[in-house]
């Protein structure tokens, strides 16, 4: 079975995000990027399962520019066997990715996809779900424990009320919450095997793919600033801010 893990590239989760001085966008000139936490996550789950013996191979896909390469390469390291990147300078929004994504999957044929639930840069939590749509394939979302066998994936997720457990019957869409496994350490010599390992190069009119964005972003804005916080002498005195000055009660 051959595994699909797209993979996008985002503003590190470390580096505090800026807004340019315009609102046109987020300021990424000179900031760290590096794997979205979440795709990192699907990338470690489809090298586990090959691992088991379940797969045979683990292909990585990212969207996006040139730069891309370097995500598709830490994908490699951490033990994903090849990469395609469909590269593209334009703004690529959900359903363009997934368009993208489902023609990847006409041409490649995987048995199962699995991607990170979101991306830390947009939180739109939409790619995974509206590539189950085009492809009408069986999806389950926020996996926490992912299980192949005889032909079909029983995947737990999480919901408000707990745990629900469900069967699909491959292929199938498959999305990665926080808890669904820890990615490994990437080594040295991993980082210098994936060097060697291969990346395809493909642009989106090869897909047959139109990526026009269909959203214009108007304004980008930093939150308001938040108050300090003050100290009450007693839940009197708490009752009263929050009723005369918060005025929450």
């Amino acid at each position: 079975m051959k595994i699909l893990v797209p993979v996008k590239r985002v503003v590190d989760y470390n580096v505090t995000v800026r807004v340019k001085a315009d609102g046109t966008g987020v300021d990424i000139a000179n900031v760290k990027m590096s794997m979205n936490p979440f795709d990192e996550i699907a990338v470690e789950e489809a090298v586990r399962l090959k691992e088991k013996g379940v797969a045979s191979e683990v292909v990585a896909v990212s969207c996006g520019v040139a730069q891309c390469q370097e995500t598709l390469r830490t994908a490699m390291a951490i033990g994903a066997d090849r990469a395609i990147l469909v590269e593209t300078d334009a703004e690529l929004q959900p359903l363009a990715v997934a368009k993208l994504l489902a023609a990847l999957v006409a041409k490649e044929q995987p048995g199962l996809v699995i991607l990170g639930k979101q991306a830390i840069d947009d939180d739109a939590n939409q790619t995974g779900q509206m590539l189950a749509a085009i492809t009408d394939l069986p999806q389950a979302t926020f996996a926490s424990k992912v299980e192949v066998a005889d032909g079909k994936a029983s995947v737990t997720r999480e919901i408000d009320g707990g745990l629900e457990t469900l069967s699909l019957s491959l292929p199938a869409i498959v999305t990665t919450d926080l808890r669904l496994n820890e990615p490994r350490y990437v080594t040295l010599p991993n980082i210098m095997k994936a060097k060697k390992k291969p990346l395809e190069n493909v642009k989106p009119a090869d897909l047959g793919v139109d990526v026009t964005p269909r959203l214009q972003t108007l304004k980008v804005a930093e939150p308001a600033a938040r108050k300090a916080g003050i100290k009450v002498a007693d839940v009197a005195a708490l009752v009263d801010k929050l009723k005369n000055e918060a005025k929450v009660l």
